[in-house]
């Protein structure tokens, strides 16, 4: 580094806010924020969170409005990832900015302020995306911020359940994982899973047997014994058998369904065990390919005949670049309405299809798609509701050079 490089009073400020931030319990952390806006000439930053069932911006203090994400400029901030601005005679300017780690979706940020141009816009961007990175670390140990993002009290299931679950999006430059369930505040058995090791991306769904804690605890257990497999370096069918052995040992009386999928995310290879779950979907190029992944499923896990010995079976297929898989629970497609009919395995598929070809994001997708299932029950599932979605879209591969033409230094190793 070049020592005699000189620090601007832009980045001393955001040093600064950095520091303020890490130590401020999350009821100090808008004084902090709005001490460093007003430092950079914005009037007034308030946080919004978004709630549990991605319906409303919640303000992380009390006394503000909130937003419904549908109807609302902030919401549209959110939806989008883009910045919104807009003119208002009393405060001047007021400017929305979405808050997001990576793929995860968080907020927005509000700013009011008289003027913006390209050093102020530059230097709001920056905040919004440190504030995002404290709001993630706050908040799994904040009781306060899972305060704000609620609407109403939440069951002892969904608790427990909900307190192992993942962020709802993770994503790399090759590939986004984003998943949705419900009922939010009365969640049974139904969770889902997703991490990264090296260049593999590990997604899980669990579906715990009945509606009540037991179910819950069934796929909590699952759950531990899936990650305590995968991160001794187990591969999915000895994964499978230690969440048999798991709840053979510790809940004899409860099983769950699950499928366990690996995707290598340099070549696109997915692998998984299916443990009788409805199979995972494949969409490509617009079109669900019917019965692709479809493969003899293996017992639900935990039940003695799946004790017998015997070795799970994986399954292996090479996605192509923009392939979305999907894995769901029979909620989804067996939710009926006041009529009897089905949401269905087709209006399903298609609502993804459609809303995808829209140019809508992944995580975008799943938010609209469960509140479409949701209304076609009035908002009373019967049973819960989990989808996961991920797909593979590696970056684009690096043009041959043809023989003996020279490149300048500067490019090689760059992606176009």
């Amino acid at each position: 580094m070049d020592r005699n490089m000189s620090v601007g009073p832009g980045e001393r400020l955001l040093e600064e806010l950095v520091r303020a931030a890490q130590l401020a319990s999350p009821a100090e952390l808008p004084v902090v924020v709005n001490r460093f806006a007003e430092a950079m000439g914005v009037s007034r930053a308030v946080v919004y969170l978004v709630d549990v069932q991605q319906r409303l911006l919640l303000p992380l203090v009390e006394g503000e409005p909130e937003f419904e994400l549908d109807a609302s400029l902030a919401g549209w901030a959110y939806r989008t990832g883009s910045l919104r601005a807009e003119e208002d005679h009393a405060d001047g300017l007021n400017v929305w900015m979405p808050l997001a780690d990576g793929a995860e979706r968080l907020g927005v940020l509000e700013l009011n302020m008289d003027t913006l141009d390209g050093l102020k816009l530059r230097r709001c961007r920056t905040m919004a995306l440190i504030l995002a990175l404290i709001i993630t670390s706050k908040r799994t140990y904040s009781d306060t911020i899972a305060q704000r993002m609620r609407t109403r009290p939440m069951e002892l299931p969904t608790e427990m359940v909900r307190a192992f679950l993942p962020p709802r999006s993770i994503g790399t430059g090759r590939v986004v994982s984003t998943a949705v369930l419900e009922p939010a505040y009365e969640l049974g058995g139904d969770a889902f899973d997703h991490s990264f090791t090296e260049d593999v991306l590990h997604a899980t769904i669990l579906d715990g047997m009945g509606h009540n804690l037991a179910s819950g605890l069934a796929t909590s257990v699952a759950m531990a014994g899936c990650r305590n497999a995968r991160r001794s370096g187990a591969d999915l069918g000895p994964l499978a058998g230690t969440v048999d052995e798991a709840l053979a040992k510790w809940l004899p009386e409860q099983f769950c369904t699950g499928i366990f999928t690996q995707l290598h995310m340099r070549t696109g290879v997915l692998r998984w065990c299916n443990c009788g779950h409805p199979p995972p979907l494949l969409i490509r190029r617009h079109r669900l390919l019917h019965k692709a992944l479809e493969r003899q499923p293996e017992p639900p896990l935990g039940l003695p005949a799946s004790l017998a010995g015997t070795t799970r079976q994986v399954h292996d297929v090479s996605l192509e670049p923009g392939d979305r898989i999907l894995l769901y629970s029979d909620g989804v497609v067996e939710s009926r309405n006041e009529e009897g009919e089905e949401f269905g395995l087709e209006r399903f598929t298609d609502y993804i299809i459609r809303s995808t070809a829209a140019g809508q994001s992944a995580p975008e997708v799943l938010r609209l798609l469960i509140h479409a299932v949701l209304e076609h029950r009035h908002n009373e599932l019967s049973d819960d509701a989990t989808i996961l979605m991920f797909e593979w879209q590696p970056p684009d591969p690096l043009p041959q050079e043809p023989e003996g033409a020279a490149v300048a230094p500067v490019l090689r190793g760059c992606r176009r």
